[in-house]
């Protein structure tokens, strides 16, 4: 297999990931309010409600920047996936809930970025000369 191919595979999965991690957002949002504590109660920072519902809007563009801008959309699944493990762990510690299947599926799509994000990124090529960064 071409690794243009190993490319569109990968992104391919990066997109149902984030369009499932969309949706369990918006659907929270829609049935909570974007600042929503997500179960952890009220005291719950306002800073980590945001951070969650934010989710919400940057889920979606990185699955739709996987396709219009790979690069971007790469590197904002990645920003994306490695914060919300680090943000989540520290709730999932407090509680204990280290074999949730939130929590399971979120350190599984994180390891499957970390590990297949290289190859994704090697699929593109090389930027056209007059779109290369210095």
């Amino acid at each position: 297999m071409s690794m243009s191919r190993v490319s569109v595979s990968i992104r391919l999965l990066f997109t149902l990931c984030l369009l499932a991690a969309s949706f369990n957002h918006l659907r929270a949002a829609l049935d909570h309010g974007l600042l929503w504590d997500y179960g952890y109660g009220a005291d719950t920072p306002l800073a980590s409600r945001a951070f969650w519902g934010a989710l919400s809007f940057f889920d979606p563009l990185a699955a739709l920047l996987l396709w219009v801008r790979p690069r971007w959309g790469l590197v904002l699944t990645l920003a994306i996936i490695v914060l919300d493990v680090v943000h989540n762990s520290f709730y999932v510690a407090a509680h204990s809930q280290w074999l949730e299947t939130f929590y399971l599926s979120q350190a599984g799509f994180g390891l499957a970025v970390l590990v297949l994000l290289p190859l994704a990124w090697r699929g593109l090529g090389s930027p056209p000369e007059s779109k290369r960064v210095y």
